[in-house]
């Protein structure tokens, strides 16, 4: 596994942790709008939450012959640090900024979903 990769996996686990992402994504605004719950308490909530349905994703991907299995596991290994980390970042700081973190996240994840659609599938991306 490359050093990108271990990277990734860390900053996985406190990105993760700190702002309950992965399924988390969609969970996460959910709780916050549907169900009232504070920031922080969706991001924990979408946490746990997320376990069942990996799992779940994980076995039917497997099905299909798309799961990593050796990569997966040293992810995850890898991103148990980080969320420690993240859950003690996102308690330590105000609310409001875990809310505005989560927005920003959100907002570049479109930006670059919507920008590569965007790019026709013969031209390589420059970034």
């Amino acid at each position: 596994m490359s050093a990108g990769a271990l990277i990734v996996g860390f900053a996985a686990g406190v990105v993760a942790g700190m702002l309950g992402v992965g399924g988390g994504i969609l969970f996460v605004p959910a709780l916050v709008l549907f169900l009232n719950l504070p920031q922080v308490d969706a991001e924990a909530t979408s946490l746990l939450a997320i376990i069942p349905v990996a799992l779940v994703g994980a076995a039917n991907q497997n099905r299909y012959g798309n799961l990593r299995l050796r990569e997966a596991i040293l992810l995850g290994l890898l991103a148990v640090p980080g969320a420690i980390g993240g859950v003690a970042i996102v308690n330590a700081i105000p609310e409001r900024l875990t809310e505005v973190l989560f927005a920003l996240l959100m907002l570049f994840v479109a930006f670059q979903m919507a920008r590569r659609a965007l790019i026709p599938e013969h031209q390589e991306d420059p970034l």
